[in-house]
């Protein structure tokens, strides 16, 4: 009989890529999900992982066990979102993949309402990229995502993923207090031309939403600093580095030296909850996603 557990951290191996990743999104150590792995070795005599310089790759056998658990994984999804419907009440486990930035400033809040009204819901959170975890919800990796799209790069959902609406996320122009462009009451567009910017590296959606702005509106971003924290793109505007474009979630109030200015027009990225369609009776979803929608007015005022 193989072990469900064993079968879960193999699968999370093979949604997230590495031993560390998978241990972080089952909240386990990565040595307690090398020991599950290593059982699962010897219960079926089958060689699961090979190494691969730093990291590891699943064998052949292994890919195909892994898509099995997979569905075995579905299965009990199915199962608890039924009993979990007929007792009419949030509870189990929920798995929880958000950004950086609705991670700091908007799921605290959240976790804990939960917390303080459904006790018997355990609730975990993981960071992720935005577009990699609409991805682990359609694998079953996790069970609901907070991500985002901007207005010109509209966020994909996979057949079998539905979304709600949680709210819309405005983002201004951070520039340093001696900027030309510090004490205005807007920005065009097509004025930022010229400017040395400090973004997010390449592959992120803030960085790609720059990038394909600033060409529409006729010039080349000149990106002089990446960072992946807001926090670190701050403190790099207020030494006088550059400009940068943040949104308001999760921001915090601005340091000395850094000065705010909207751009025309505002700059909107919305924030969805998504989930798996065949979870969607499940109570801990449909409450999390209310508590998601309710406490959005909160913390998306101005910082």
């Amino acid at each position: 009989m193989l072990d469900l557990q064993r079968l879960r951290a193999l699968h999370a191996v093979s949604v997230h890529g590495t031993v560390g990743a998978a241990a972080a999104a089952l909240g386990y150590t990565p040595s307690a999900v090398s020991q599950q792995i290593a059982k699962l070795e010897r219960e079926t005599r089958t060689v699961l992982l090979e190494r691969r310089g730093r990291g590891v790759r699943l064998t052949e056998q292994a890919e195909q066990l892994a898509d099995t658990a997979q569905e075995l994984l579905a299965i009990v999804e199915r199962a608890e979102t039924e009993l979990e419907e007929r007792r009419g009440r949030p509870a189990g486990r929920l798995t929880v993949a958000a950004f950086a930035s609705a991670a700091r400033g908007l799921l605290p809040a959240v976790l804990a309402d939960l917390a303080a009204r459904h006790p018997a819901l355990d609730t975990r959170l993981t960071e992720i990229d935005p577009h990699l975890s609409v991805d682990l919800v359609a694998r079953g990796a996790v069970d609901l995502a907070v991500a985002h799209d901007w207005d010109i790069s509209p966020l994909p959902a996979p057949p079998g993923v539905e979304q709600a609406v949680i709210g819309d996320d405005l983002c201004d122009l951070l520039v340093p207090a001696g900027h030309p462009f510090a004490g205005r009451s807007s920005v065009r567009r097509e004025d930022l031309g010229g400017q040395r910017w400090i973004c997010q590296p390449p592959g992120r959606v803030c960085h790609d939403w720059l990038v394909r702005t600033l060409r529409a509106a006729g010039s080349e971003p000149d990106i002089v600093h990446q960072a992946e924290e807001n926090p670190t793109l701050i403190a790099l505007v207020a030494a006088g580095l550059g400009v940068a474009l943040i949104p308001r979630l999760g921001r915090g109030p601005l340091p000395d030296g850094v000065a705010e200015v909207p751009l025309d027009p505002l700059p909107v990225r919305r924030l969805y909850a998504l989930w798996r369609a065949g979870a969607a009776r499940r109570p801990a979803i449909a409450e999390t996603v209310r508590t998601l929608q309710s406490r959005w007015p909160m913390v998306s005022k101005r910082p």
